[in-house]
């Protein structure tokens, strides 16, 4: 086999640039414009919201364009789900927005299923498309909701199922909620305005609630503020017991950074989750371990 002259290489590269099909290849593994929860603060009211579970599972989105050719189930990175054909011919020819999910704290063998190149039928059998919203859909959250309900009711497969939706009626019955959610092994909360319409991108509109959790670590090194604090500390970088250094600059009082606690200490900080890198999620600093 001859290699291609330099001007012949040149030539068929751009042709795969220009090509419609290479463009459509490429477009299929761009992150889609899905909506993205922002943290919810842990005294929100849920007045004008409709909540429901956070699932531990993996993001799915359903194109739903007409006709069996080119429909197509993708992860939220663009790429596509390899899933069995019965899975994917009981889907409506509506665009869905959910989570692929085997059941709470099964997350690494959901994970696993989905991602196979050649999907295992026996392990599809226990997946469920947790359907919560209808991208590009018209009207508020709360009539789409109820759209994704009579869609799920007429498909009538256990494999498609509607997210429940409820309202709740104040915060201390968010938190019963959440505090039940997760004694059954659950991540958290979801809260959606009711009266949004559809949006995509990380937006206000839809919060995510999780338990708040504490740890400690070790003060190794004292970082100095910038605008109203400056002159003073600004960030406390300490260690955990697993070697995860990050920077703790919320919840310490103007006497603590005028007067932070010393290198070497121990301190106790509040957080929600853990990112994949290991650090804990919003770091707050709660107080010095007595000695």
């Amino acid at each position: 086999m001859t290699t291609p002259d330099p001007t012949t290489r040149r030539a068929f590269i751009a042709c795969l640039a220009l090509c419609p099909a290479a463009g459509l290849a490429r477009a299929a593994r761009e992150p889609l414009p899905l909506l993205l929860a922002q943290e919810a603060p842990a005294d929100i009211d849920p007045a004008g919201y409709l909540v429901s579970e956070k699932y531990d599972g993996v993001r799915a989105y359903w194109d739903g364009r007409d006709g069996r050719d080119g429909r197509s189930l993708r992860f939220r990175s663009g790429l596509t789900v390899a899933a069995p054909a019965w899975f994917t011919q009981l889907l409506p020819a509506t665009a869905l927005d959910g989570e692929l999910w085997f059941g709470q704290g099964r997350f690494d063998a959901l994970s696993a299923a989905v991602r196979r190149h050649k999907p295992d039928d026996a392990e599809w059998r226990q997946v469920r498309f947790m359907v919560f919203e209808l991208p590009g859909g018209e009207g508020s959250f709360a009539q789409r909701a109820a759209r994704i309900e009579a869609l799920v009711h007429q498909a009538g497969h256990a494999a498609l199922v509607a997210a429940p939706q409820v309202q709740v009626a104040g915060a201390g019955a968010l938190q019963r909620r959440l505090e039940q959610v997760v004694r059954e092994g659950g991540e958290g909360l979801v809260l959606h305005r009711a009266d949004a319409p559809y949006v995509s991108g990380r937006s206000a509109v839809l919060l995510k609630l999780k338990p708040e959790q504490d740890a400690e670590g070790q003060v190794i090194g004292h970082v100095g503020g910038r605008g109203k604090h400056a002159g003073r500390l600004g960030a406390l970088r300490v260690r955990t017991a697993r070697g995860v250094e990050f920077l703790i600059g919320t919840g310490l009082s103007d006497a603590q950074r005028a007067s932070p606690p010393p290198l070497g200490s121990v301190v106790t900080f509040t957080y929600r989750g853990i990112t994949p890198g290991g650090v804990p999620r919003f770091a707050s600093y709660q107080r010095l371990r007595d000695a």
